[in-house]
């Protein structure tokens, strides 16, 4: 089913243009599914200009989403008031360039979760279109540094990728055994 789908997409590049936006707003709002395999799709389907275009596009729809969702599920939480952390009470009042600048720096950084940005962003008092400016200008240098080393990792050979994986798994393995035996 899968497949055929895929092949349908040639045929109807808007379709898989949508799919990759949704996918991609899906992830944000998730904040917990890493975008590389949506990157790395959008890539081999579009080309790598395209591709990450595309990639950048739904990054965006997808932080705004998640940007508005956020915002309203902290309203209704009511959890404006009880929060402690000294962090989060000035994010809380960040506003204006001082919060744009703040956005922009964060997204830069490709190892910072785009969930915690965001949600910190719907925890201040910036405003929608001042988010989406800076997280999307900010995303842009992280998703080229993505979707190169996802089109490096793509133009390997099979083995390579298989030996990949099989390393990331094997160090993810040992990390967690050694945090169980840590906690003991």
């Amino acid at each position: 089913m899968a497949n055929e789908v895929i092949q349908w997409f040639p045929e109807n590049p808007a379709i898989a243009t949508v799919i990759s936006i949704i996918l991609n707003i899906f992830v944000a709002v998730s904040g917990i599914f890493p975008s590389a395999p949506i990157t790395a799709g959008n890539i081999i389907f579009f080309g790598f200009k395209i591709g990450v275009l595309m990639s950048i596009i739904g990054e965006a729809a997808g932080a705004i989403v998640s940007f508005l969702l956020y915002r309203k599920g902290l309203s209704k939480l009511l959890i404006h008031d009880k929060v402690k952390n000294r962090l989060l009470i000035r994010l809380k009042y960040t506003h204006g360039v001082e919060a744009v600048f703040l956005v922009l720096v964060l997204r830069v950084l490709p190892f910072i979760p785009s969930g915690a940005v965001t949600l910190a962003a719907a925890f201040s008092q910036m405003r929608l279109f001042s988010f989406s400016i800076a997280s999307t200008l900010g995303k842009i240098p992280s998703l080229f540094i993505e979707a190169y080393s996802v089109d490096r990792v793509l133009k390997l050979t099979v083995e390579w990728q298989i030996g990949i994986v099989l390393f990331l798994f094997l160090v993810f393995v040992c990390y967690k055994l050694w945090k169980r035996k840590r906690a003991e």
